[in-house]
């Protein structure tokens, strides 16, 4: 699929040479690896894997492990399993030399559709891109897609052996993740061991989320985030350029709601094309009926009032249609900027339901519930309906809708679609509902949990900003509201998560401190992502290696 859609998008990558347009697929679970070279250590995999992949500290040297025949000239100790973040899932070892990068050595690929992955690799390592090669010199580092059935299309194997790298997977996805593990193996000069890993993640959604209505972040900021998130093997960027301080993306249907300091259209397809040179879909949130401030200052006819003519902060009034025909033009623009699959809908925290009795306060809301939905429909019937409006607008461009947990409400009338995944970031709302509520109903959620994934600027509210050492010892996907975990059978429904940057008081840090203060809980984060499990290696040592990976 991804190659089929690599060729057809070639238009799409005009800024950046040879970028592409890349919808990451989801996993089908760990266990089916992707294809690739036999291997070279037969037993010896069974016998020196770490139970989460790779050997575990200290693990002892397998005794009884067969090696390949030494060289006349010299013979090699078994290898050690390469220190990667996030960590290789398992690597079986062999005797050998190793690789390593060195001038004139080739990386060559067996399909043009990997050029970009292997030009990026080239680059980065010093070595040559030969494109599409079928003969065999000492030091290639060889990039193949090569099928697997029913593989997940992010899995790879990267094989070490004799002087030359293989790196194999079912789609370039994979491949691309295979190229960030030699990248980490060698480096500062290092060497990538002799032996096979086999690795792929546990979690097909893996993200990165940044607030750029409340602070101005630079466009190079951006993108130097896409590389680090690239090099740790995440797969989206969710952008939120719309609340009530600022809408930031240039607009030609509604112009007068941007504000002064934004990023121009050019300069996001540039962030979304080197998004998908690197496999992260750029995922777009236009927050609605709330957050929508900046909107609104330049539509006051909008504004939310209660019947005693107070304005709701924020609260666009859901009874008008106008209200639904601007944030529609929105999605509808933002569709042919944004390519990928997902799009967050927002939903939260709108004004109309943080009151006690809804109804009264805005009696024009409660009347529109009752003539779209019958006698007894109520606000949040009329909230629902807007928010499955919205998804049907995303959907027509092909699009999944995400929303934030406290968008859905128990005991309406009026149903979320199914399809729409919940954001699950909070119990604080309003009829606070647990995560099993949603998980039980069979829909699939996303993790933001704001105990562990919340990093907002000036630590309001008790948001203090969160340590990578307390994401990678307690956290894992399952956590997804306080500190408990929920039970393991709903695995499968919990599609990943996503670090969050909020920027509630823009100017407590420059964007330098929020990159500096994010460092280590991206890591962390990518982590547990793709292998839930206790790591192998304590704190300290996973510190240390960031800071040599660094």
């Amino acid at each position: 699929m991804s190659q089929h859609r690599k060729r057809t998008e070639k238009q799409a990558r005009g800024l950046i040479a040879g970028a592409v347009v890349v919808t990451v697929a989801v996993g089908v679970g760990l266990g089916l690896w992707a294809g690739g070279d036999s291997d070279p250590a037969g037993s010896a995999s069974s016998q020196a894997e770490s139970p989460m992949g790779g050997r575990a500290e200290g693990s002892p040297t397998p005794s009884r492990a067969p090696s390949p025949t030494p060289s006349p000239t010299r013979s090699y100790p078994l290898s050690t399993t390469p220190r990667t973040i996030p960590a290789v899932r398992a690597h079986s070892p062999a005797r050998g030399p190793g690789w390593r990068p060195a001038s004139g050595l080739r990386v060559v690929v067996n399909d043009a559709g990997l050029a970009d992955e292997g030009r990026l690799l080239a680059g980065e390592l010093g070595l040559t891109y030969a494109g599409r090669k079928d003969d065999i010199r000492a030091g290639d580092v060889r990039l193949t897609v090569k099928g697997g059935k029913g593989a997940d299309p992010e899995s790879y194997r990267m094989t070490v052996r004799g002087g030359r790298v293989t790196i194999s997977g079912p789609d370039d996805a994979g491949v691309f993740y295979g190229t960030r593990t030699l990248k980490q193996a060698v480096h500062g000069g290092g060497t990538a061991p002799e032996g096979v890993v086999r690795d792929e993640p546990a979690k097909p959604v893996r993200g990165f989320f940044l607030d750029i209505a409340r602070k101005n972040f630079t466009a190079g900021w951006i993108e130097d985030r896409v590389r680090e998130l690239g090099d740790l093997k995440f797969n989206r960027l969710q952008l939120h350029f719309s609340d009530d301080q600022a809408f930031r993306i240039q607009s030609d249907s509604h112009p007068e709601i941007v504000s002064a300091q934004h990023l121009t259209k050019a300069q996001v397809k540039r962030i979304v094309a080197l998004a998908a040179q690197r496999h992260i879909t750029v995922v777009p949130e236009i927050d609605s009926p709330g957050h929508l401030g900046a909107v609104i200052a330049a539509h006051p006819e909008l504004q939310l009032r209660s019947g005693a003519g107070n304005v709701a902060r924020g609260a666009v009034d859901i009874s008008n249609p106008a209200s639904a025909k601007i944030v529609d033009d929105l999605l509808n623009e933002y569709a042919g900027l944004f390519p990928g699959a997902d799009w967050h809908l927002g939903g939260d925290e709108y004004r109309a339901l943080m009151v006690s009795d809804p109804e009264a306060t805005y009696p024009q809301l409660a009347a529109a519930a009752r003539k779209a939905y019958g006698a007894g429909a109520t606000v949040e019937d009329l909230t629902t309906g807007w928010l499955n409006d919205r998804a049907d607008t995303v959907r027509a461009h092909g699009r999944a809708p995400l929303a934030w947990n406290d968008g859905f409400f128990r005991g309406t009338s009026v149903r979320a679609a199914d399809d729409i995944r919940v954001g699950y970031w909070t119990g604080k709302e309003i009829g606070a509902r647990q995560p099993l509520e949603y998980l039980s109903e069979g829909r699939k959620v996303v993790n933001y949990n704001d105990k562990f994934l919340y990093y907002v600027l000036g630590q309001p509210n008790q948001f203090y900003y969160p340590t990578g050492q307390r994401i990678y010892e307690e956290w894992t996907p399952r956590v997804l509201r306080g500190t408990t975990a929920v039970p393991s059978k709903y695995d499968d429904q919990i599609l990943g998560g996503y670090f969050a940057v909020w920027c509630d008081f823009p100017n407590a840090q420059t964007q330098d401190q929020v990159a500096a203060g994010i460092r280590m809980p991206l890591r962390a984060t990518s982590q547990k992502l793709w292998d839930p499990g206790k790591p192998a290696l304590t704190w300290a040592r996973f510190k240390a290696l960031a800071d040599r990976l660094s």
